[in-house]
């Protein structure tokens, strides 16, 4: 099964990052004279990269945001978040138990977020998680990123995988749209950081705990017509 790769989301998948991303930005805003933001105000944007984050809370107070706020803004944020990991951020439970057993039955690994690579790559050294992956992409490591097909499709080629055998999990609306565009089986779990019910984006499977993924769940995804 070497050529089965079994691809994580980072934020609200693999690992809770929310306190740490929120606190990170209210260290960042407070300094251009806003108020800070609470978890339920940027529910849907924890995935999607400090600069949607930075940029809706900018919206939300009504405030402008030109491209030189915007490029220190990013710089305070980076800073602040990499200086502090692992912070209070941590595997949802389950999950490392849950890699060890795809990894004894021999499914590859892999990590595809639209987080900064070497954000990533830091997080998860913090947390002791980088030796379970044979690839960890980031939104910048590719000209593109989720929910372009080529994001993931890319990742499962540098862990040396195959598409059609390989399964994509994820929390949000861009997890199972990569997967869907790049025609690769998907897995929603519903306790992450989308705005919207996971069931209501189609995932091909839906788990509510780690517990549930099997080697035998990703076979019966992988050969199922």
């Amino acid at each position: 099964m070497s050529d089965s790769v079994v691809v994580f989301d980072l934020d609200g998948t693999l690992v809770d990052t929310a306190p740490d991303l929120v606190a990170s930005l209210n260290h960042a805003v407070t300094q251009a004279g806003l108020d800070p933001v609470t978890y339920d105000d940027l529910t849907h944007l924890v995935g999607h990269g400090a600069k949607a984050m930075i940029e809706r809370t900018f919206a939300l107070r009504g405030k402008s945001l030109d491209a030189v706020d915007l490029e220190w803004q990013m710089r305070e944020f980076i800073d602040f978040y990499q200086g502090s990991m692992p912070g209070g951020s941590a595997p949802y439970p389950g999950v490392v138990a849950a890699m060890e057993r795809l990894a004894g039955a021999g499914y590859t690994l892999a990590v595809c977020t639209n987080k900064l690579e070497s954000l990533a790559r830091t997080l998860l050294d913090s947390l002791g998680l980088t030796g379970h992956f044979a690839a960890i992409t980031g939104g910048d490591t590719f000209s593109v990123r989720k929910p372009d097909a080529e994001h993931l499709l890319s990742t499962i080629r540098l862990a040396g995988g195959a598409p059609e055998k390989s399964v994509m999990i994820g929390d949000s609306l861009n997890d199972i749209l990569v997967a869907r565009n790049a025609n690769v089986r998907s897995i929603g779990v519903p306790f992450g950081y989308s705005d919207v019910p996971v069931e209501s984006l189609s995932p091909d499977r839906i788990i509510s705990h780690f517990s549930e993924l099997t080697p035998d769940l990703i076979e019966q995804l992988i050969t199922r017509p």
